[in-house]
């Protein structure tokens, strides 16, 4: 209980701290969340939004990206990194839902699991921003932030994810998810955070990541 009180606590002041926390990605349907959210994976937001920005023009449908040449769509994201082999996943995905779901995204944990390029951090993402659900993501952001503020001791990311749930009320884990990442940002940077100016620095242990 002492540890729920102290995370709840945390989050009171990181809402205060980030009024506008929320998704940074671009997109204006669940769809072109999903490529936006594969695209994001090694690369800025900002990345994705300015590639997304004449993408999503041409192509925002399950159908549109099965039917582009691999080519096209490889040059079509070549602004951010990896983009052979995410275009490769994201035709394979709008394939599946096709084939699967109807052109739909579907809004089941497992089931965004079994889609191309989207691990558990993406499905997180995508069940709390694209389906308003609950969800609870770890990027590096939030992976190191909560294990250096000692609200979990974990390494691996599942594990951390998993951690965070369990202390975190269900209804405030999207939420938390964008805290922790504007946090991770802004000052609690991987090298040289900025302690002097963290408006959680009394609940902080400081753990050396």
């Amino acid at each position: 209980m002492i540890v729920a009180n102290r995370s709840l606590k945390i989050i009171e002041l990181l809402q205060q701290a980030y009024p506008d926390a929320g998704p940074m990605l671009n997109y204006n349907s669940t769809f072109e969340l999903l490529v936006a959210v594969v695209l994001s994976a090694q690369s800025t937001d900002e990345q994705v939004n300015r590639v997304t920005a004449d993408l999503f023009v041409d192509a925002n449908t399950p159908a549109d990206f099965a039917a582009m040449d691999i080519g096209e769509l490889e040059e079509r994201i070549k602004g951010v990194g990896i983009y052979k082999n995410k275009a490769k996943n994201i035709r394979q995905l709008s394939t599946i839902l096709l084939e699967k779901y109807g052109g739909k995204v579907p809004e089941d944990f497992a089931q965004l699991l079994e889609l191309p390029g989207i691990g558990r951090k993406s499905a997180n993402v995508i069940m709390a921003v694209g389906f308003n659900r609950p969800g609870l993501g770890v990027d590096t952001h939030v992976q190191r932030v909560v294990n250096r503020i000692g609200l979990v001791e974990e390494k691996h990311p599942e594990k951390t994810e998993k951690a965070l749930k369990a202390i975190l009320p269900e209804e405030i884990w999207s939420i938390s998810h964008h805290l922790f990442i504007f946090h991770g940002r802004k000052v609690c940077k991987a090298r040289r955070p900025a302690c002097q100016d963290c408006c959680i620095e009394p609940y902080c242990q400081k753990v050396i990541l």
